[in-house]
This record gives C-alpha cells, structure tokens and sequence, in this order.
C-alpha cells in the first residue's frame, strides 16, 4: 500500500509541475549527453593511441654521400640495439615508389620529383616509443645519417588537438549538469511547496522523513533517467547517421566507434543522472522541509 502511495504521488508530482517537468528533462537530456559523448571521445582517444603508438616508425634519412660500408656499419648496429624492435631498409628508388602510391592523384607534382631527389632511409620501429630520445642521442651524431624523425611528435599534436576537444566537451557537460541540478532543486522546491499542508499533517501523525521524501526523490529519479534514456537516444542517432553515415571515412581514419563502447555509455549515462538527481532532490528536501 505504501509503494502504490509512493508510486501514485510520484506520477502526480510529475504531472502537476509539468513544464519544469519538461525543462528538467531536457536540460538532464542534453547534459547527459555530453557527457555520454565526452566518455565516447575519452574511450577513442586512449583507443586511438593505443593504436597509433603501435605502428610508430623512427625514420632515420641518410646523407646522399653516405658510403656503403657507413650504412652497412649502421644498419647492423640498429638491429643489435636492444631498443629496437624491427630496422627497415628503404632505398632511394623504393621511397620513390612510395611518393608516387601517396601522391598519384597529382601527377605534376609526382613528376617534378627525381627518384636520386628521395634520401634512403631506415625505417625503425621501437620496443618502446617512449625511448624515441634515447635513440636520437645514440646516433645522432653518425657521419652518416642527416635527420631523425619521430611520428610521436605529429600524433601528439593532433591527441593534444583531441584532449583539448574533449577537456571542453567536458567542461560544457559540466555546466549543463549544474544548470540541471539547480533546476531539479527547484522542480522539487516547488513541488513541496504545493503539498505543504499536506506534508505538514503527514509530520503531525508521525509519517517518517523516509516516507515524506520519497515521492519528491523519486521524481527527480524518473525526470533523470527519462533524460539519460533521451540523451543515450541522442547517442544512438549520432552513431546511426553521423558516425556510420556522413564522417563514416573521418571515423574510419581515427579508428571507428564500436556499439559495444556506446552502449556502454548507458548504464553510466543511468546512474549519473539517476543518482545525481536523487541526491539534489534530497538535499534540498532537507533544508527545505526541514525533516
């Protein structure tokens, strides 16, 4: 009987207060999905390094007057160091070969360059890229070698880009869930002010604060996961027409999304919204009603 009282007062709480109702779910909605969304990129992010970091290559390019007895001398120390993985040699006509795969679609540009323009070069990747320094400082200073490039250096800046990104898409999920909460405090506040008598005679016959507060929480509770159900809706679509559909190739090329990462962003989305609400609903309850 009292989970019916309960439950009953839940539905009418909702129904009176119906356009704060409506604001408090759609503003939960969208901070909700944002933060989904930012849980999304922070997942791709570390995914999209974890990947990338993997397929580095330390590309060490050779003077034009290195001799062969220098690249011999280098090549067999590269592939005794212990810091490296695997040594690729590349030679001047097979690094043409490549320009030209890369750069196809201009063929003017392909044709200004000579084969003998292209250095030779070792491709070396590394049992930890993190020691990218530890072996510019070994051979750097080779008769042989004119430059040391690293591939971390662009991808850091392009993850500085991301993280960037997703610092921001955190911080505007940040706000949207303050101006959630301060409106779920005031659904609440108004709708315990419209039955102040009646949770006056429920305090008179000795009703506990638990059943007092119940029904208010529990509004707050169903208003947050409607909106989390709303936002993770939102989610779904995303995937559905913009990750799947029109940035299919951009998402192709930073590693796709998976449905398994947006569905988990529900159960997340869920109990953020759900706690977060009943917490807010509470605390206000307690200064408010004084219970």
């Amino acid at each position: 009987m009292r989970a019916k009282y309960v439950l009953s007062e839940v539905m009418v709480g909702l129904w009176r207060n119906v356009t704060m109702t409506i604001a408090m779910i759609i503003t939960m909605a969208v901070s909700l999905t944002m933060l989904g969304a930012s849980g999304l990129m922070y997942m791709q992010v570390n995914s999209m390094k974890d990947f990338y970091y993997d397929q580095i290559e330390v590309s060490i390019f050779l003077k034009g007057d290195i001799t062969e007895e220098q690249r011999s001398t280098l090549d067999a120390s590269l592939k005794a160091d212990p810091l490296v993985a695997e040594v690729i040699y590349e030679s001047k006509e097979a690094a043409y070969e490549k320009f030209k795969a890369m750069y196809q679609d201009a063929p003017d540009f392909v044709n200004a360059v000579k084969p003998d323009t292209l250095p030779e070069s070792f491709r070396v990747r590394l049992n930890d890229p993190e020691q990218y320094r530890q072996i510019v400082d070994k051979y750097q200073a080779n008769e042989g070698i004119d430059e040391i490039v690293d591939q971390r250096r662009l991808l850091d800046k392009i993850f500085g880009i991301l993280n960037s990104v997703q610092n921001m898409a955190l911080i505007a999920a940040s706000i949207m869930a303050i101006a959630a909460l301060l409106l779920v405090g005031n659904t609440i506040q108004v709708a315990a002010y419209s039955k102040r008598r009646e949770v006056a005679v429920m305090k008179l016959v000795g009703a506990s604060n638990w059943f007092i507060q119940a029904p208010f929480v529990l509004e707050a509770v169903v208003a947050g996961l409607i909106g989390s159900i709303i936002g993770f809706g939102g989610l779904v679509l995303a995937k559905l027409f913009l990750l799947d559909g029109s940035l299919r190739e951009l998402t192709d090329l930073l590693t796709p999304i998976e449905w398994n990462s947006v569905l988990l962003m529900f159960p997340l989305m869920a109990g953020v919204g759900g706690l977060v609400s009943a917490a807010t609903a509470w605390v206000t309850l307690r200064f408010y009603l004084r219970v």
